[in-house]
């Protein structure tokens, strides 16, 4: 296990009568990629502002390279911080945006033009030096935004869903530019973001949070194959989860469309959630023993896969398949119970059957692979 650059121990943030962030225990290890994911309002941004000391917590311990910061103000703490909306200053140049955070920290004068320098051959924005913000568009003001916080050198970075204002393109293409550089860079890096496809590929751990607290804590693709909870579980599917009722039999589950093997998971018997991820469920043309039909409603192609829309009286299910698949025809389809794979959830919404516990930290030069639905320095 590698040395924790972060610790968050006993958080606790309200305002007035509602609680924002409750109790939060966090370790982030020096050289990781964290991701905080979570939906609006799930207390990531508020925890970010605490982290980076523009917002007080209620109660708890916050230590930045061993060291309690939590009452250390947001200057002195060497971390620097990206915003969803850049914060450049307009009537700057990129040069003089890059150098503003170093003459605040009073960094020797010698040193600022050879450091702007070495930042802006990493982020080849060179030739944008003498330009102002109003010239660049939207990724090279996120380049300079990171720029920004990279000439810092600092101990941390945080960086605030600084891709959502990019178009579809940009966004993938910066996504992976940032994830090549924060790995050469080595520089532990909190980032907060509210998108599934973007915490998948970026990190090498993260945190889904909801209502101020961890549901789950894990390497990406563990998160997703096997989710704590049934909010992990739709909070990490696209489309949506597949969700029907059950009753546990023996090694049997049976929902209203279908009797599903419960696959080695085990409970006390009795009701049970049945979360089907999108790619787990499978379709026959042919009847099915112990599955009902259903009507194919929808056919939506996507490209390499379609998503297959399948209704029954009380609801509808999603399956993606692939092109090459044998794909169904407007009519009847059954679900193929065997082949399929589900996840159980209890009344609560707790996992049943295996679930991982808080992995170790993975190796922060090993990147992560994408999700594929289908399927201390000083300054």
């Amino acid at each position: 296990m590698g040395k924790v650059a972060l610790a968050l121990a006993g958080i606790a943030k309200a305002h007035g009568s509602n609680a924002v962030v409750r109790g939060l225990d966090l370790e982030i290890f020096e050289g990781e990629f964290f991701v905080l994911l979570g939906p609006s309002g799930c207390g990531k941004t508020t925890l970010l502002r605490m982290v980076a000391g523009l917002s007080d917590p209620d109660s708890g311990r916050i230590a930045l390279g061993g060291s309690d910061v939590t009452s250390v103000p947001a200057e002195a703490r060497n971390i620097a911080m990206v915003f969803q909306d850049y914060a450049l200053y307009p009537h700057m140049t990129v040069r003089n945006n890059l150098a503003f955070g170093l003459k605040r920290h009073r960094v020797p004068r010698d040193q600022i033009g050879g450091r702007i320098e070495r930042v802006a051959r990493m982020l080849a924005i060179e030739q944008l030096l003498d330009r102002k913000p109003h010239q660049l568009s939207g990724g090279q003001q996120q380049r300079v935004a990171l720029g920004r916080a990279i000439v810092r050198e600092p101990l941390l970075f945080l960086m605030d869903e600084p891709l959502s204002n990019l178009d579809a393109q940009v966004r993938a293409n910066t996504r992976a530019e940032l994830k090549e550089l924060q790995h050469r860079l080595g520089v532990t890096t909190l980032y907060v973001t509210h998108d599934q496809v973007e915490a998948m590929t970026l990190a090498d751990r993260l945190a889904v949070m909801n209502l101020g607290r961890l549901e789950q804590v894990g390497r990406p693709l563990d998160v997703y194959r096997l989710p704590a909870t049934l909010f992990v579980a739709q909070f990490l599917s696209s489309p949506r989860l597949n969700l029907l009722a059950g009753e546990i039999a023996g090694g049997t589950v049976r929902t209203p469309v279908a009797v599903f093997p419960t696959g080695g998971a085990s409970g006390p018997g009795g009701p049970v959630q049945v979360g089907i991820r999108p790619e787990w469920l499978r379709f026959s043309p042919d009847p099915v023993a112990g599955s009902l039909p259903l009507d194919v409603a929808l056919i939506e192609p996507l490209g390499a896969e379609v998503l297959v829309h399948a209704r029954w009286p009380d609801g509808e299910l999603v399956a993606r398949v692939a092109v090459d698949g044998k794909l169904p025809d407007r009519g009847k389809v059954w679900i193929d119970a065997a082949a399929s794979r589900l996840d159980l959830f209890d009344a609560d919404g707790r996992r049943i059957g295996s679930t991982p516990g808080d992995a170790e930290p993975s190796n922060p030069r090993e990147i992560s692979p994408p999700l594929q639905p289908a399927a201390a320095r000083g300054a």
